[in-house]
């Protein structure tokens, strides 16, 4: 008979607290150990209405509940087939830490635990530093720490990430005209037994020959394939294949949650509101917004002006979108019009997503813009405040990401993706073709 394995011990940093507030409860019979430093900066992050701030208040609630001192010697339970939990207390920086640092700084404190810890074990293996900053990861391994991120929530090879459509090559001539004739669709088992990839509800796809082609969709229920054409919205042509395939999910009333992935110039944003445009009497709102991240990881503080002013450069792309929207028509048309009488009235709204996430969201076409930059969590917690006759969408580019803790296997925007594909309520495009002009496009593969 194998001998059990003796369970490790993780040491928390504080940003996977604030990245996961459930975080005590995923790994499994191990024990998990949070330096003193961590209460002390969680402390810091409790008031407010961002998701961290969620996260530090369930968290330090979880931990009050587990009350005794056992919680700072020997550690409570987290209950059947899991590990204890304790806080751990430190009398200043290992002597080890001060030499190589020198600094007196939280994450120091963390790393000074962490070592003690690792010195105390009988293993050097079965203590590890679990962190979402990749710098205090190398300085944990400096020193011989182990050290590793937090992944519960990663998705797997992102290169076999879901995409959403796909083509089927040498379909029958006498089949392809069935799509062309009412009710426009085909069974989907004359159709799919040449898709060689998994079958998902609401897949799109290119169905062709050497003659002719089609655009196709799989209806929810995967019982047929419809015919799809390319028509504009609000103004707005699709340019080609896959940008007819998100216009299509995105005006879909049986479809209230979309996500539309590619690089910069697909195009995602700008169809994205033109379609909110186009079915617009369907919704009480138009809502769109973005997560503010900071360049270079600094507070909106240091900007010059006030909050407005300070918000001003993450909003204006959305702006400038709705701009491009509206200039496809004269100032005298009722379209042009109409987009300025609904950001009067506010019946139209451009913010950040902070500010949204406290209005209600009954019958709102809900865009949420540079969604790679949300953590899993975040996705999470907006979609499930989701109300009746509201569709959501998200659109991002999962390999450009500007969260200092996040990276494309680790944001909420392939997170929702891998988990939500199939769904009948679900449909997904990525976008490959950018369409803004040949240098962009040059510019965007080679640099």
């Amino acid at each position: 008979m194998a001998q059990k394995k003796a369970p490790k011990t993780f040491v928390l940093d504080t940003n996977v607290i604030l990245h996961d507030g459930t975080c005590i409860n995923q790994f499994k019979e191990n024990d998990i150990v949070i330096p003193l430093a961590v209460i002390e900066e969680i402390d810091h992050f409790k008031r407010g209405s961002q998701v961290i701030n969620l996260n530090a208040r369930e968290f330090a609630r979880t931990l009050d509940e587990l009350t005794g001192k056992a919680l700072f010697n020997g550690g409570v339970s987290l209950g059947k087939g899991k590990g204890k939990v304790r806080i751990a207390i430190t009398k200043g920086l290992n002597e080890q830490i001060k030499e190589i640092f020198r600094e007196d700084t939280p994450d120091h404190r963390i790393l000074s635990t962490a070592l003690e810890l690792r010195d105390k074990s009988k293993e050097a293996t079965s203590v590890i530093l679990v962190t979402k900053d990749v710098n205090l990861r190398m300085k944990a391994k400096a020193i011989g720490v182990l050290s590793e991120d937090y992944t519960t929530d990663h998705i797997g090879n992102i290169e076999e990430l879901y995409s959403g459509k796909g083509v089927i090559e040498d379909f029958d001539d006498e089949l392809l005209n069935k799509i062309y004739q009412l009710p426009f669709q085909i069974p989907s088992a004359e159709v799919l037994k040449k898709d060689k990839q998994e079958v998902y509800a609401n897949k799109f796809y290119v169905i062709r020959n050497k003659n002719r082609s089609v655009l196709g969709h799989l209806t929810p229920t995967k019982e047929f394939v419809e015919r799809i054409d390319k028509n504009p919205a609000y103004g707005i042509m699709p340019r080609n294949a896959e940008q007819t395939f998100a216009m299509n999910a995105l005006i879909n009333k049986n479809i209230p949650l979309v996500s539309i992935t590619g690089k910069a110039g697909t195009g995602k944003t700008l169809l994205a509101l033109a379609s909110a445009l186009s079915v617009k009497k369907d919704y009480r709102q138009i809502y769109i917004a973005r997560p503010v991240i900071p360049l270079s990881n600094k507070d909106l503080g240091f900007l010059p002006g006030d909050v407005e002013s300070k918000l001003a450069p993450y909003m204006q792309p959305l702006w400038d979108n709705l701009k491009v929207i509206q200039d496809q028509y004269p100032d005298t048309d009722k379209h042009h019009q109409a987009i300025s009488t609904m950001i009067k009235e506010e019946k139209l709204l451009v913010e950040p997503l902070s500010y949204i996430r406290g209005r209600s969201l009954q019958r709102i076409f809900f865009i949420v813009d540079e969604a790679q930059n949300l953590t899993p969590h975040e996705i999470k917690t907006i979609i499930t405040r989701v109300g009746e006759g509201t569709k959501i969408v998200f659109t991002g580019d999962i390999y450009q990401i500007d969260h200092p803790y996040l990276d494309s296997i680790s944001n909420g925007l392939s997170y929702l993706i891998e988990h939500f594909k199939g769904q009948k309520l679900y449909a997904h495009v990525n976008l490959e073709k950018g369409e803004r002009s040949e240098l962009a496009e040059l510019a965007s593969n080679l640099l």
